[in-house]
């Protein structure tokens, strides 16, 4: 088969496709004919050299896709071949077939095509497990996105109004806060000339958000949590911003307020195929109603992946951007 390769960690160009082995199915494992994958900004750090894969996972780029199963390995049914299906990988995305566990397998929400599909796995699950599993957020609670204009952004927006959150998000252009409003987000802050914690404590009647869902991680701890309501939870799952900063434990004790960091790529197996059960039985129905939608902003060819990469890193997309095979 062939897939997308880095010569070395670097920039886009270190991107190539090359001819390479074909990946075979371990127990419990199922081979995917990989339809399309998607870009999330874990790609481009692993293509950096900052963020390698778990021990075991392949060292191919790419955290999700949708295909068709096209074999599998022991203890799987054969009658699961020629099923269509998305898929919560570790890795081996960027690639015309992929081995992923069972457990991380989901069916296609119906109603969704391939090319939606693959851009569903790595965020939702991202969302749902931070969002209910983490903050555990309810109705009513204010819910401050950073990045909203992201894919993970534009999920989130989505996932926490219907879980019946008020939503407010960063982004850093007005046609940015606009696809965000479309989405349901109520409060609008433009990052480049606005004060997050003074716009969010203004809405909310000096309170401040109940939750916070943070992609900067250092650059923006310390004013997260200035941020934060009473009893708030802030989940950083970014680190675009650094990784070391200052706490102040005080704020967050005169608060009773939390932070949380989390990472789903390298979770166990376990915790993975559990979220992809909850994701199939909550937000899929969402999906295929037309209450929740990928929001996607381009789809290229997987072979101009190092494209992809460069207007990702340069903030150009809104959404997703799908890489078809």
């Amino acid at each position: 088969m062939h897939a997308i390769t880095c010569s070395e960690p670097g920039g886009p160009e270190v991107l190539q496709w090359t001819k390479v082995a074909d990946p075979t199915p371990g127990p419990g494992e199922v081979i995917i004919d990989v339809a399309a994958t998607a870009v999330n900004r874990a790609d481009l750090l692993q293509r950096q050299g900052n963020y390698p894969p778990p021990p075991g996972a392949s060292e191919i780029l790419g955290l999700e896709c949708s295909g068709t199963i096209s074999s599998v390995g022991a203890a799987i049914s054969l009658d699961h071949i020629g099923e269509k299906v998305t898929a919560l990988l570790s890795g081996g995305g960027y690639a015309e077939k992929v081995a992923v566990p069972f457990g991380q397998v989901m069916p296609i929400p119906p109603g969704t095509g391939l090319i939606e599909a693959a851009a569903l796995p790595e965020v939702v699950c991202t969302v749902w497990s931070n969002l209910d599993l983490v903050a555990n957020i309810s109705e009513g609670e204010w819910l401050l996105i950073h990045g909203g204009g992201s894919g993970i952004g534009t999920m989130a927006i989505q996932l926490g109004r219907a879980l019946g959150a008020r939503v407010a998000v960063t982004a850093g252009s007005a046609e940015k806060l606009e696809r965000c409003a479309a989405l349901g987000a109520e409060v609008l802050i433009n990052y480049k000339d606005q004060d997050f914690v003074e716009v969010i404590k203004d809405e909310t009647g000096g309170r401040g958000a109940n939750v916070i869902l943070d992609n900067m991680g250092a650059a923006y701890l310390d004013r997260n949590v200035t941020a934060l309501a009473r009893d708030g939870r802030l989940v950083v799952i970014g680190m675009q911003g650094g990784t070391t900063a200052e706490l102040n434990l005080s704020t967050l004790l005169r608060k009773n307020a939390t932070v949380h960091a989390t990472s789903l790529r390298g979770r166990p197996g376990s915790e993975k195929a559990a979220i992809c059960r909850q994701v199939e039985r909550t937000v899929w129905p969402w999906i295929s109603a037309g209450v929740i939608r990928p929001v996607i902003d381009r789809v290229l060819p997987l072979k101009d992946a190092a494209y992809a990469h460069g207007l990702l890193a340069d903030g150009q997309t809104t959404g997703k951007v799908v890489l078809s095979v």
